[in-house]
């Protein structure tokens, strides 16, 4: 049942963060770090401190990774690809879904981003390859989906 908890906060959380994002273009430090820390919460209460540690060095393994991805992105391209905001979600996403489990998000993201750009080009917005969709709601889907693949739906083949 507190399992259930922690899922429905994610759920609020990252609705919210999406929300945020598509307005105003930002994902709030605040709500990164609510992410992190209900991650570790969670982590803690199931699973024991090592284990949460662990799990705390694959979110900061996955932000550095991706810092400096969005780094030599820029390097090359002379702007920036990914926000910092992206960053450190993919960073508090690895504490819920693991270092495995950041592909599935990514390609959840990639996924749902690429059929709402068609979307809007089908329905005559003007989408380009310069256009710039806000990427946080994406990853914020692909989170909860990969958590609901990893936690939640292996309990209901189970009974």
């Amino acid at each position: 049942m507190i399992e259930a908890y922690f899922l429905i906060v994610l759920v609020v959380t990252s609705a919210l963060l999406a929300w945020i994002d598509l307005r105003s273009g930002i994902i709030p430090n605040w709500l990164n770090i609510a992410i992190a820390v209900l991650g570790l919460a969670r982590i803690v209460l199931f699973e024991g401190l090592a284990t949460a540690l662990v799990a705390g060095g694959e979110g900061i393994a996955v932000g550095a990774a991706f810092w400096l991805l969005r780094w030599f992105f820029f390097s090359f391209r002379k702007y920036q690809g990914l926000g910092l905001g992206d960053v450190k979600l993919l960073a508090a996403s690895a504490i819920w879904i693991g270092i495995a489990g950041v592909p599935v998000q990514l390609l959840v993201a990639c996924l749902s981003a690429l059929l709402t750009a068609a979307i809007l080009h089908i329905r005559g917005h003007g989408v380009s390859g310069k256009t710039s969709l806000p990427f946080g709601p994406f990853l914020a889907l692909g989170l909860v989906t990969t958590f609901w693949i990893e936690e939640v739906a292996p309990l209901h083949t189970l009974s």
